[in-house]
């Protein structure tokens, strides 16, 4: 087993390239706001509007999957720095090897994408904006 040092060594830069995701994520909502804003003001067609929001949205989602990963790693390092899974613990710096040995493939990868897209902190604001779009569709 290694040491608490190596593991806490990783925890503490995967724990900054979370936030970094995190802060990614709300940069990718805040462009899908303004854009939303600058083609209604200049009247650009909704279906313009739509692809932008979607292309933005699942952008987002394969943001917050890649976050996922990292979150899953944190909590193992968790529970090995906090003594709750010392037996059989794994060996520290190996995030690449941990989830090339779970890889999914394709279809596995783009169904997280699909459920990261789905969560409400994702979709939010997406899904609003997109109804927006709709109604002003349909009510011009």
């Amino acid at each position: 087993m290694e040491s608490n040092t190596a593991w806490a060594q990783e925890w503490i830069t995967l724990q900054g390239n979370f936030e970094r995701y995190e802060a990614c994520a709300l940069a990718i909502k805040l462009v899908a706001v303004l854009l939303f804003f600058a083609a209604a003001w200049l009247g650009a067609d909704a279906w313009l509007v739509c692809l932008m929001l979607g292309v933005l949205w699942l952008q987002e989602a394969i943001c917050k999957t890649f976050q996922s990963r990292l979150g899953q790693r944190l909590l193992q390092l968790e529970a090995w720095l906090g003594g709750a899974a010392t037996a059989g613990a794994g060996s520290a710096f190996q995030l690449h090897s941990a989830w090339r040995d779970g890889r999914k493939g394709a279809a596995g990868l783009l169904a997280d994408y699909a459920a990261s897209a789905c969560r409400p902190t994702v979709a939010f604001p997406y899904a609003v904006l997109l109804l927006a779009v709709v109604l002003a569709t349909a009510l011009a």
